[in-house]
This record gives structure tokens, sequence and C-alpha cells, in this order.
């Protein structure tokens, strides 16, 4: 590391240390608190070492607060971003920027490959996203790599080389702040465990249903391991289709300790699903899931929350036949936990208040909305105690929004986290600056 650039980034440390350490009050913004005290038209909002101190319609305003007129603007909590690959997939071209492993399996955990320099997180920043969840993708679930196969047909024995119960696992997640500066991004390892099924599971298994095999029969490896740990190690147990590292990565699922996050599609996947986890007792999230609606019922009996993307309404493949811009809204309805992805790219990370747009067009209540990309997401992963809100106590993740945070036309003012506020500032916008006014000789007709 040069002088330079240590001199740099302890210069961006200390100023984040010193705005957590500020005092502000955000006055006269229309507060939409996503928690029981609704919206709040005319209110006041105070931030102190990190933390809401204060939220109302008539709060004291401390002395030595700095205070941020709101009026005409709308202030929100943060934006979780519940499922991407934000810091560790730079460009979707380049393999090497992609921290993804078929061989680790289960055991892989994506923390220990963040890369908290990454020039997208500033741009995703910039569109209101405060947290991530960092869901690890296995290298055969790559959305390129299924554009490369769309229209594959399945058959028995029909499995990629060299794949097995472990490449259904994509990894640990791992949950992620995206402050300025911040010496430690990551803010809540192993957060959940990631499985591939649906089109991508019978990629690697020949079959829809025997990808689901191949998850129970991990999952059962996994807990008879758990059991006879010692005989293992003394060489004295049968053989396991997993590795030792990956049986001992799926503890914590069999425990409960944290959720098995699956990528699935199909209302008859789902059902499957529900039913394996049932028997295994564990605590399942689904992404995708795109006929979700019609097992409305069936998730909301079991608690299972559901992560989709409202504008995936296209049957673009067959376990997607179902797909409608009303799922959010049909889900809603059922009693399902529901959050909003834009897209697991980083590129369309910024596209998730839209797509709550989309959902408040297609039958969701504008509150469920603004939920489904706040405080949902936090109870999803076991964060509600601390993010997701505007309430006191809860972490200072605050947007200051010029307008309707789900309108394409609006774009944040001021983005706090844990109450420091953040440099506008991104690559795209230095490129800008840097080459808008510059001589560079050419005559004026080509600027």
């Amino acid at each position: 590391m040069s002088r330079a650039f240590a001199t740099l980034l302890l210069a961006a440390s200390t100023l984040v240390l010193s705005a957590s350490a500020e005092t502000v009050a955000i006055t006269h913004g229309k507060i939409e608190t996503v928690s029981a005290a609704g919206t709040i038209e005319d209110g006041t909002l105070v931030l102190k070492d990190g933390k809401i101190t204060a939220v109302g319609a008539h709060v004291a305003i401390p002395a030595n607060a700095r205070i941020i007129d709101a009026k005409g603007s709308v202030v929100t909590p943060g934006i979780f971003a519940v499922s991407s690959d934000l810091s560790v997939m730079e460009v979707e071209g380049v393999r090497n920027t992609h921290e993804e492993s078929s061989k680790l399996g289960a055991a892989f955990d994506v923390q220990y490959g963040v890369n908290p320099a990454s020039t997208l997180i500033p741009l995703v920043r910039q569109g209101g996203v405060t947290r991530a969840m960092v869901t690890p993708v296995a290298p055969h679930g790559r959305e390129g790599d299924q554009d490369e196969n769309a229209g594959e047909e399945y058959t028995a024995g029909d499995t990629n080389d060299g794949v097995n119960a472990s490449s259904l696992f994509a990894g640990l997640a791992a949950g992620l702040r995206l402050n300025v500066g911040v010496a430690e991004p990551v803010f809540a390892p192993k957060a959940a465990m990631v499985a591939d099924l649906g089109d991508d599971g019978a990629r690697v298994a020949g079959s829809h249903g025997a990808a689901l095999q191949l998850l129970k029969s991990a999952l059962d490896d996994a807990r008879f391991y758990a059991k006879r740990r010692s005989a293992y190690e003394n060489g004295q147990s049968r053989s396991f289709a997993l590795a030792r590292e990956e049986m001992e990565a799926l503890q914590p699922v069999l425990n409960g300790k944290i959720p098995l996050l699956v990528r699935v599609h199909s209302a008859g996947d789902i059902r499957q699903l529900l039913k394996l986890a049932k028997e295994e007792h564990i605590k399942l999230v689904l992404e995708g899931a795109e006929e979700a609606w019609l097992v409305g019922d069936a998730l909301a009996a079991s608690k299972t929350p559901v992560i989709i993307d409202t504008e995936a309404d296209l049957p673009q493949q067959f376990e997607t036949l179902g797909a409608r811009l009303d799922n959010a809204a049909r889900l809603q309805k059922a009693g399902v936990l529901v959050a909003i992805t834009g897209n697991h790219s980083t590129a369309m990370l910024r596209q998730a208040r839209f797509n709550a747009g989309t959902a408040v067009a297609n039958g969701l209540a504008y509150e469920d909305a603004l939920a489904a990309i706040t405080a949902n997401p936090a109870r999803i992963w076991g964060l509600s105690e601390h993010l997701g809100s505007l309430a006191p106590g809860k972490d200072a993740d605050v947007v200051i929004w010029n307008g309707d945070p789900l309108e394409t036309s609006t774009w944040p003012l001021a983005v706090f986290i844990a109450g420091a506020e953040q440099p506008d500032t991104s690559r795209a916008f230095q490129l800008r600056d840097r080459y808008l006014h510059a001589d560079d000789g050419l005559p004026p007709a080509y600027h």
C-alpha cells in the first residue's frame, strides 16, 4: 500500500467516524417510518452517535444539532438490497472478478471475497441503498450461463462433469454495510446458506426432482456426520457425498440458526421444497419464486419469506409459465413476508425501488411496497432489531429523497449510514467531471 493511499484511507475513515459522532436533526420532512408510527407528514428525525434517538411530529431538537430542513422531501429508512452480488462480482464478462467456488460448495464463505474498494458500491449508494446481503451464486447459476443453455432439455444422468450434491450449494451469505471508508464492511457474516434448485439444480442433478433428492441427501449426510464426528475423524464412518468442511457449514442450517436461501421458481418445486423443509426442520427463504402466488397459503402457513423481482412476468422458461406482475400483491394478501429486489446483478440493485413501484401499480399497498425494500429484508435476515425502519434505538440508516422514492425521477438528496452522511460521488461522476470540460484541443463541434 502506497503512503499516499494509506493517508487517503485514514482521512476517509476519520471523516466517517467524526460524521457518525455528529448530531443531526432532519426537520419538516414527510417521514415514512415503515413502523407502527406510520407516515409523519411534517416530522423531525434526530440522529446521534450513529443511532436514531427521536422521531415524531413534535421533537425537541438538541442544541448542538446540525439542522437539515427537509421541507418538500421524503425521509425513509435506507434501502436494504435483500440479495446481491455487490462487491463480489465486478465485471460480468471477466470470470476472475467473480467470487464463487464450485470446489468448496457449501463451505464457500463469500465474506472473504468482499471487495470494499469496489467502484460499484458508491454507484449503488447513490440510489439510496445502505445495506446489502451478498448472496453467492454457484458457477452453473450465473445468468450468462443460463442463457447459453436456454431451451436445453434435461434427461436422466445428463449432469455436468464432476458435479454432485456440492454443486447445488453456492455458499454462505454475508451482510454488507456501504459506508465510505469503513474498516470492516461485513457486519453480518454467515447469515444464510445459499442453494440453487429449479433449472439450475437440474443442470447439476439431471432433473428438478433429482435436484431435490440431492439436497435432501446432503442435509441427511450433514446430520448423520454431526452425530458421529469422532467416528469420522477416526475413519470409522461411512462415506459421504460432501466434504467435511461442507457438512460443518451446513450445521447452522440444521440447527435453525440461519436459513437456507433457495433459488427456485415453479410452484411444483416450491411445494416439494416446503415439504422437505418441514421434514428436515429447517428455515427457508425463497428467491425468484415467480410462481409463488400459486402456493401463497402454504408459504404463509410455513412462514416462509419470498424474495421476488416484480417485473419477472414473462414465461421465459417452462418453470416460470405462471409468472405475473401481481405476484407481490397476491403473496402479501396471503400473508407472506415479501421482499422486492431488482436483480441479483449489482447493475440492477437500484431497480429495486422502481420494482416496488411496479408492485404498487399492480395491487400492492404503498406502505407494503416500501417495507418490501427496507423493513422486510431486515426481518428476513434477522436484523430488524437494528435496521429497516425509523425508530429510536435503530441504526441511523436514513435517506432524504427529493420526491416519492418509488418514482423513477426521484433521487436522494442525502444518504446516512449509521449516522454518517455519505459523499454523493462515484466513478461515473468522477469521469463525467474529468472530461466534461477537458481542454483536449478539439474544435467546439466535437464537444
